[in-house]
C-alpha cells in the first residue's frame, strides 16, 4: 500500500504544479507571453548568429505558440488530475487493476515530458538558440521539470504486485 500511495502523491504533487503553471499563465497573460515572444524573435541571441532566419516577429504567431503550450499544459493538468483519480479508486483492488489505472497518468507524465523536450528544450533551446541567451534562457528550469516528471513517471511505470506492501 505504501508504494501505491507514493505513486499517487507524487502524481499528484506533479498535477498540483502544473495546476499553478496554467493558473498562472491565465492570470499573468503577459509575463511568460514575453519569455515566449522574445525566444521566438531570437532578439537576445549572440549578435550575428548564422541562425537568425529562423527568427519569427510576428505577434499572431507569438500568441498562437503561447497559447498552444497553454493548451498543452492545461491537457496536462487534466489527464494527471484524472490519473490521480482513477489511482485513488484502485489503490485498494488487485495488482492488475491497479496496474490498468495507471494508463491516464502514464498518458498524462508522456506528454508532460515531451513539453520540456519538444517545446523547450528541442524547439526553444535548439531551434530558437534560446541558449544563447543570458534574459529568456528556460533550458535549466525545462531540463529540471523534465527529470522530476521522468523520475515520476518511473516511479509509476513500475509494475505493482500483489506481494507489495
Amino acid at each position: 500500500m505504501i508504494t501505491r500511495t507514493s505513486k499517487l502523491l507524487l502524481l499528484a504533487g506533479i498535477a498540483l504544479f502544473y495546476t499553478f503553471v496554467v493558473f498562472n499563465n491565465l492570470t499573468d497573460f503577459d509575463s511568460n507571453y514575453q519569455f515566449v515572444r522574445h525566444v521566438l524573435m531570437m532578439d537576445s541571441t549572440f549578435p550575428g548568429n548564422q541562425g537568425m532566419w529562423r527568427a519569427i516577429s510576428s505577434t499572431p504567431i507569438h500568441l498562437v505558440f503561447y497559447i498552444g503550450i497553454i493548451a498543452w499544459e492545461t491537457t496536462t493538468t487534466v489527464l494527471l488530475w484524472w490519473g490521480a483519480g482513477k489511482l485513488l479508486r484502485a489503490l485498494r483492488l488487485p495488482a492488475a487493476e491497479f496496474n490498468a489505472a495507471k494508463r491516464i497518468p502514464i498518458l498524462g507524465l508522456t506528454i508532460s515530458l515531451l513539453m520540456w523536450l519538444v517545446a523547450f528544450l528541442s524547439i526553444g533551446a535548439e531551434w530558437f538558440l534560446m541558449w544563447q541567451s543570458h534574459t529568456w534562457n528556460g533550458q535549466e528550469a525545462a531540463f529540471r521539470m523534465f527529470m522530476v516528471v521522468g523520475v515520476v513517471l518511473l516511479i509509476v511505470l513500475h509494475a505493482d504486485t500483489e506481494g507489495q506492501p
